[in-house]
């Protein structure tokens, strides 16, 4: 194991671990602001690393880098036989908040003073921007990172400028055991057609072409058989005639799929990096965010690929879910390739960025011990009183999320057990970027 490696492991552990404490500040900040009495504020778990006290908050780090916490008094409103000077109190954090109702050991008394510091008798507006704040966070760390690599770094873009032009139409097999053509290789419909390396292709069968990704949709749509190709070439507009053939290629759309019998031209782009504007880095983030909300919704399936590459030795599926040692473990192989620095820092600032995208999507989930299921516990309290006053009834009572504890338990069970087959997948067949 080199020692880049291991510099890339715990430089991405700690940019994790950033995200985490900034995910916990989203909490903090509208909970501080609103009155809410906060004790404790940990980044990690388990025993305490470090922790020091200012005000009536403890701010600390734990040894576990698993997550983080804020500890804030009232979350739960008290039974109607409980003592009203003192209330249940859970964490932000899922494991926490788990071990703290499963004990029954986090009753906390409320010192004088403090009976309107408590969370659930708070606006329910309120508790939704404390609780929506984490997630908040993640999406503007995300936003932030995604602008530093595209508007900064700049990206790889594809111009429809021709690179190269096979000379024969070859398999990617064929090429690998003999690279050169023969008189038997048929040639390729871009070489019979005069295409050289440098043409701008402009349009295909007589409809403009705007980029790469334009022509190559416009030759895959025509299929096999004679087309026109508008190019320019050294300043010239020329109009060459080409006939395609029909071949199976990988889905522009969707990455693994095999489209069968699309029309080949055989030309490679130019490709070349171009910083992008603020409204491209929106177009990606929500590009991403759908993506990733649709693999949320997979996610109990790409849990059984897993399973399967865990006690099965199947292959793991690279855009599959990680733990905190696979993407660890991805950080070190970053920092040990042979790839310029300028290409590791945009490779580490993108996993970072997806990982607060993802994080905070997750976190949206509308279920306890999550962000999500207080979210929903704040919008339902708020929904009720509306109803009352449009019914003109009496305002109802905060809504009891206690009530959801058995559901909690069982949520936060499996999440426990998802967390442990990600730890042993990422031990035994981890995600590799190379292999």
């Amino acid at each position: 194991m080199s020692w880049l490696f291991v510099i890339g492991i715990v430089v991405f552990l700690l940019g994790l671990m950033a995200s985490i404490a900034l995910h916990e500040i989203g909490h903090l900040l509208p909970a501080k602001l609103f009155g809410v009495k906060v004790t404790q504020y940990m980044v990690g778990f388990g025993p305490t690393m470090w922790s020091r006290r200012k005000g009536e908050t403890e701010y600390g780090v734990k040894w576990l880098p698993l997550g983080g916490y804020i500890r804030m008094i009232g979350m739960l409103p008290p039974r109607p036989t409980d003592d009203p000077n003192k209330v249940r109190s859970v964490s932000t954090g899922p494991w926490q908040s788990m071990i703290e109702n499963a004990r029954d050991v986090a009753l906390e008394e409320v010192k004088p003073g403090d009976e309107d510091r408590v969370f659930y008798r708070k606006p329910w507006w309120q508790k939704v921007i404390i609780m929506a704040g984490g997630p908040a966070m993640n999406f503007v760390l995300a936003f932030i990172l995604f602008g530093v690599v595209l508007m900064g770094f700049g990206i790889p873009v594809q111009k429809n400028q021709v690179a190269k032009v096979p000379a024969c139409v070859k398999t990617e097999a064929e090429a690998a055991r003999n690279p050169g053509c023969t008189a038997a290789d048929k040639p390729s419909p871009a070489a019979a057609a005069g295409l050289k390396p440098g043409d701008v292709i402009l349009s295909v069968a007589g409809k403009p072409v705007t980029g790469w990704d334009s022509a190559t949709r416009a030759i895959r749509g025509h299929g096999a058989g004679p087309v026109e190709i508008g190019i320019q070439r050294a300043g010239q507009k020329l109009t060459l005639n080409a006939t395609l053939i029909a071949q199976d290629r990988e889905s522009l759309d969707e990455p693994g799929k095999i489209e069968r019998g699309v029309g080949y031209l055989g030309v490679s782009p130019t490709t070349v990096i171009e910083q992008q504007s603020f409204g491209a880095v929106a177009t990606h983030m929500w590009d991403l965010t759908s993506a990733t909300a649709g693999s949320l919704l997979r996610f109990p399936e790409k849990m059984v690929g897993v399973w399967n590459a865990a006690f099965s030795g199947d292959e793991r599926d690279k855009n599959g879910p990680i733990g905190v040692i696979g993407v660890g473990r991805i950080g070190g192989e970053i920092a040990a390739s042979t790839v310029p620095l300028e290409n590791k820092i945009v490779v580490f600032i993108n996993l970072l960025a997806g990982f607060n995208l993802a994080i905070g999507l997750f976190n949206l989930i509308p279920l306890l011990p999550l962000d999500g299921g207080h979210i929903a516990g704040g919008l339902w309290e708020g929904l009720k009183r509306a109803f009352a006053r449009v019914t003109r009834r009496p305002a109802p009572g905060h809504v009891d999320i206690a009530k959801a504890l058995p559901l909690t338990y069982a949520i936060a069970f499996v999440m426990i057990i998802m967390a442990g087959l990600l730890m042993y997948a990422d031990l035994v067949n981890p995600v590799r970027l190379s292999g």
